[in-house]
């Protein structure tokens, strides 16, 4: 039942995101802005904030773990759904990638940056990028919060149940919504270790949703990259999944300079059609988990 759980809330929360409705962040903003108050002299505090995240998801697990003992494991399938929708989703991409894209396709440069710059790292923000610079760096952003919204929240699901993939999407919320700047590098680093295995098995699944030829020459770069950042680690692999260097702006340009108009458009669809193929592959793991009694 927890396979149709997922496959009911995913299909509810992409049509969400095709409407930019319903935005997980907002969520976890306002619930961390309401209860996240500390004194002068505490901004460094991590306490409250883990306290924020790991309470409701002990009583998700203890609720699980009550109903079924009683037998009435069916109840709390409801609770489930409507919690990871709101744990998925990446709203507002659709519009800001289309924009960015047409901007592109124009050869404006200072308006495919003016779409996107809220979308990337605060620490990239402003910076005079090149325009392969640029683009790489929003396919990174793209590609990690895709992975931190869906992937990272499915894997957790699939293992230990809708406490684990609470737990998995608030640390995440923490390291990039917490009001406490200060406190969100120690959060980061919680993210990272819960985001390790699933980044990792992300990035081989994009050997079979992709180019696996090209995917077996950079895994050796990224696997297992104990000292590698998720967002790394998923470029990289990626790049070697995809055709046509839609990863690599400057080798296109040199190779293909008339098609470059049209080049910003082509590699972010085909980061998307992976990242969705990649799903697929996760579904399909999934569903025989299930089916062999595991999940």
């Amino acid at each position: 039942m927890s396979l149709v759980v997922f496959l009911i809330a995913y299909v509810i929360r992409r049509r969400l995101d095709r409407a930019d409705h319903l935005a997980g962040d907002e969520v976890w903003r306002n619930w961390f802005h309401r209860w996240g108050r500390v004194e002068a002299g505490q901004e460094r505090s991590v306490w409250r904030g883990a306290l924020l995240v790991v309470l409701p998801s002990l009583a998700l697990a203890g609720a699980w773990a009550l109903s079924s003992e009683a037998g009435y494991r069916y109840a709390l399938y409801p609770l489930e759904l409507v919690l990871m929708v709101v744990l998925m989703g990446a709203p507002g991409w659709r519009k800001v990638l289309r924009a960015y894209s047409d901007a592109w396709r124009r050869g404006d440069m200072q308006a495919a940056w003016h779409h996107v710059q809220e979308r990337l790292p605060a620490s990239e923000r402003g910076a005079a990028l090149s325009p392969e610079a640029m683009h790489l760096s929003v396919s990174r952003a793209l590609m990690v919060s895709v992975f931190e919204r869906f992937f990272l929240v499915v894997f957790w699901y699939a293992v230990g149940g809708i406490a684990l993939a609470f737990l998995a999407r608030g640390l995440v919320a923490l390291a990039g919504q917490w009001p406490q700047a200060a406190a969100r590098e120690r959060y980061q680093r919680a993210a990272r270790l819960i985001g390790w295995i699933p980044s990792r098995l992300l990035s081989c699944t994009f050997g079979l949703a992709g180019d696996l030829a090209g995917w077996s020459r950079e895994i050796r770069k990224v696997f297992p990259g104990f000292g590698k950042k998720t967002a790394d680690v998923l470029m990289i692999s990626a790049n070697g999944s995809l055709t046509g260097y839609a990863l690599d702006p400057a080798r296109f340009s040199e190779l293909h300079p008339e098609e470059w108009p049209d080049f910003g458009g082509r590699s972010l669809s085909a980061i998307r059609d992976l990242l969705n193929r990649s799903m697929l592959v996760w579904i399909c793991a999934f569903a025989l988990l299930v089916i062999a009694g595991m999940a």
